[in-house]
């Protein structure tokens, strides 16, 4: 399926705060997610420069939206689980080019 309606959001956050992360995203419209065990390498210059503690232990939460509720999902990612909260979060979208195997939500039955 060739589309141009969704986008993949990533967001990056400590070790245990992704299912966090997945309930604001649920609340501003996803309908799931995959999280990832991943590592940080950032220097401490980076740190400095943010203004954080680093810590090495990171969860990768990948999202495939629609890009409708894209902005509302980013928008709640950041205030909640941002930089200066306690996930140290980062997220970001990129778009996709193509989708197999995501099952539209029928359509309400008009009667």
């Amino acid at each position: 399926m060739t589309t141009k309606e969704h986008e993949v959001i990533l967001a990056i956050v400590d070790s245990g705060f992704a299912e966090d992360v997945m309930e604001v995203a649920r609340e501003n419209g996803a309908r799931g997610g995959t999280i990832l065990s991943a590592r940080g390498v950032a220097g401490e210059e980076a740190a400095a420069f943010f203004g954080i503690t680093l810590h090495a232990e990171k969860e990768i939460l990948m999202m495939v939206v629609e890009k409708a509720v894209r902005n509302d999902i980013l928008n709640a990612i950041y205030k909640q689980m941002g930089m200066g909260k306690k996930a140290h979060g980062i997220a970001f979208s990129l778009p996709v080019s193509d989708v197999a195997g995501l099952v539209k939500e029928p359509e309400p039955a008009e009667g």
